[in-house]
């Protein structure tokens, strides 16, 4: 899949090039040809056959491309017999440039295409094997388990200290009995981006619990590292509350637990995961 990728990106960067390279030779030669007004009228045919190309395919395309070589080869005719001009060589180029210039789009958009179509087979995969969640954008509980063994086996292999961060809304039962349904849906939205926009790059958020939502960090620090990013994510998470017209009047915030890799004490990532959530009973 990854080779796959790699390729339609290679060919999307071709298309791009060579599209770029066909419209600057039919500038050089709308210029050469000295033609002002025709140039202008054949340019919006043309502007027109590339938007049939972009939005319903080549076979469209290659119509309107032959509709347009009719009509200037009957212009000409007319020109040569019925007004008895000589036929103007220089502008010949019309002929062909419009066909170039469809397909060079068409093999662009067509990588473009299949990317959007693989990264849409990816969300859907992720979505089915439970490990992405469409409503918060963040990975699930089953990855988080995944993520955390990979951790821990590096925290034990490096040395490397592992913490994670489980993260509630406080007493959520009783303000849900209070908040409409768009108040909820932001006050998840307003959560997701204020943990997520918390950490570092190399930090991945989770969420664990959508009906008692509970989010999770995994860090590599240690237990007071976490204690700074929970701060750090408390403060962000009430600026954003307070700025946020629907949410503003609730009494909302957040606890956080910080619990730390401790390989004489825990086993498996669910004792992470569960110590996490129970020291956010703690946090006051």
């Amino acid at each position: 899949m990854q080779n796959k990728n790699r390729k339609e990106y290679l060919y999307e960067d071709i298309g791009l090039l060579l599209f770029l390279l066909m419209l600057g030779t039919t500038a050089v030669m709308m210029m050469l040809s000295r033609n002002f007004v025709v140039n202008v009228i054949y340019l919006i045919f043309t502007v027109g056959i590339l938007i049939v190309t972009y939005f319903m395919g080549i076979l469209p395309s290659l119509l309107m491309n032959l509709i347009f070589i009719a009509v200037q080869a009957l212009v000409m005719l007319y020109e040569y017999f019925g007004m008895h001009r000589e036929i103007q060589w220089q502008l010949l180029f019309w002929l062909v440039m419009p066909i170039v210039l469809s397909f060079t789009l068409y093999f662009m958009t067509r990588s473009q295409i299949a990317l959007q179509n693989a990264n849409n087979d990816l969300h859907a995969a992720l979505v089915e094997r439970g490990a992405f969640d469409q409503q918060t954008n963040l990975r699930t509980m089953v990855a988080y388990v995944e993520d955390a063994g990979v951790f821990v086996e590096t925290s034990r292999r490096f040395g490397i200290p592992v913490t994670t961060l489980v993260i509630k809304i406080r007493y959520f039962n009783d303000l849900r009995r209070m908040m409409s349904d768009r108040q909820l849906q932001s006050l998840l939205k307003v959560a997701s981006e204020v943990i997520k926009g918390s950490t570092r790059d190399n930090d991945i958020t989770y969420i664990l619990d959508n009906d008692d939502p509970t989010w999770a960090i995994l860090l590599y620090t240690d237990a007071p590292g976490g204690t700074i990013v929970a701060q750090r994510t408390k403060e962000a998470f009430d600026r954003r509350i307070k700025e946020h017209p629907e949410l503003i009047n609730l009494a909302i915030s957040i606890v956080v637990g910080v619990s730390a890799w401790n390989a004489d004490e825990m086993n498996n990532p669910y004792d992470l995961m569960n110590d996490g959530i129970k020291e956010t009973q703690y946090d006051v």
